[in-house]
């Protein structure tokens, strides 16, 4: 996109707030087009030559715009007699997102306009962004705030209203705006970590604090006290309920929350993962907390070592449940990988009950919204299986509306008073003997 110099060149001399706003463009642009998530790789690299504040600021006009896009387009709509690229676009959407919350309009064109003349395919627009942006100064943070919150795109809001309803969608979609808080699981006794340092302590037991806070920063983290881990995705390790000497197999388990949480409940836990990197996150923070198990790197399929009294398989899904934390992921994807995943969990759920003792139990999780990766899968896996059985899933502190025949469901617009939590399925079953 650049005409001359370099992006560290640049960035390095940036006093007009350029260096994370092109950076904040390129994200964008590598997402919508691309179909690039912001937990890849190559969205390090993009940021890479910034420094930490300008990575940071990047990062989180990245993740607020694609949060808003849907108000941004409405906000923008009026005033684009036609379509521009998406990649003008995109710059627009950025635009309108730090205008709306408040940042000088007369900065952020001129940064803009400055933007797009950086590029022979975006020169031409020069006059366009510098009109957009005026008329939305004139507007201000007044007309954004009177914008409704955001939609989900089609492919996804459809199947969702379909399953649960316009209304829990709309819940579901004011979740997504709202954001996420932290959440910590902690090794000991939660009541006394949510003390020392200031938390909520939610029903379930995860400890929740305000959005913000340096992870590594917080007392205890030296010490292994706790790791990061949403409420929901602290409920299958809940469910599965090991006892003490346990042999538990925790499948796809990286980067390590519930193995974290069968280990510190006293199970023997092997954790099984096919991502390297992963598993390494696991190691460390199982040498920071001082808790054991045994890691195994290879593919699910392809592990034959049976007779173990439970099973967790986490499977890999759409995580529609984590857009709150993640909201590029609805405008990086479009729905057409999901059937290929709702397949390979039913092969998961298949061979890892071959893998249980007689009389073992398995739980079953997905961090989906959809019900063809959750509860769908529970009744499939009862008509394939003579004598497999559904046990009561269930947690201390688990809201009875989230209990259902099949399992627990979670959905965003759960604890909404609380500050919600992540959309998962969690279905307990038992095989016969």
């Amino acid at each position: 996109m650049a005409r001359n110099g370099t992006g560290a060149a640049r960035d390095g001399e940036d006093r007009a707030g350029l260096g994370p706003r092109r950076a904040a463009w390129r994200l964008l642009n590598a997402v919508t087009a691309e179909g690039m998530l912001l937990s890849d790789p190559r969205a390090a690299a993009i940021l890479a030559s910034l420094p930490p504040e300008g990575r940071a600021r990047a990062q989180r006009l990245a993740v607020e715009t694609l949060r808003n896009l849907s108000r941004i387009d409405g906000w923008l709509g009026p005033r684009l007699r036609k379509a521009p690229p998406p990649t003008v676009r995109n710059l627009l959407r950025l635009g309108a997102l730090e205008i709306g919350q408040g940042e000088a309009p007369h900065g952020v064109g001129n940064a803009l306009v400055a933007l797009v003349a950086e590029g022979r395919r975006t020169e031409g627009f020069r006059g366009l962004v510098n009109a957009v942006m005026r008329h939305l100064g004139e507007e201000g943070p007044e007309a954004w705030a009177r914008l409704g919150p955001p939609h989900l795109p089609d492919w996804l809001r459809g199947p969702l209203v379909e399953a649960w309803g316009g209304a829990a969608v709309r819940g579901i979609e004011a979740a997504h705006w709202a954001g996420v808080a932290l959440d910590l699981s902690a090794k000991g006794d939660p009541a006394r970590l949510a003390e020392r340092l200031g938390g909520r302590l939610l029903p379930t037991g995860t400890v929740r604090l305000d959005g913000g806070a340096q992870v590594t920063a917080l007392p205890g983290y030296q010490e292994g006290e706790f790791w990061v881990q949403d409420a929901a995705a602290a409920l299958p390790a809940r469910v599965l309920d090991p006892r003490p000497g346990d042999r538990v197999l925790d499948l796809c388990a990286a980067p390590g929350g519930k193995t974290l949480q069968l280990a510190a409940m006293g199970a023997e836990v092997t954790a099984l993962d096919l991502s390297a990197p992963r598993l390494e996150r696991l190691r460390d923070n199982l040498a920071r907390t001082g808790l054991k198990a045994r890691i195994v790197q290879g593919d699910v399929l392809e592990f034959d070592e049976g007779g173990w009294d439970a099973v967790l398989l986490d499977a890999p899904c759409s995580a529609t449940g984590t857009i709150r934390r993640h909201p590029d992921l609805p405008q990086a994807r479009d729905g057409a990988e999901i059937g290929g995943l709702i397949e390979l969990q039913a092969r998961m759920i298949d061979h890892a009950l071959g893998l249980l003792r007689p009389g073992g139990r398995l739980v079953f999780a997905t961090c989906s919204l959809l019900p063809d990766e959750g509860e769908a899968q529970v009744e499939a896996a009862l008509e394939r299986h003579a004598g497999l059985s559904v046990e009561v899933a269930d947690a201390p502190g688990v809201e009875p509306a989230w209990r259902t025949e099949l399992g627990l469901r979670t959905r965003p617009d759960h604890w909404a008073d609380l500050g919600g939590l992540d959309g998962f399925f969690v279905g307990r079953l038992r095989t016969p003997g």
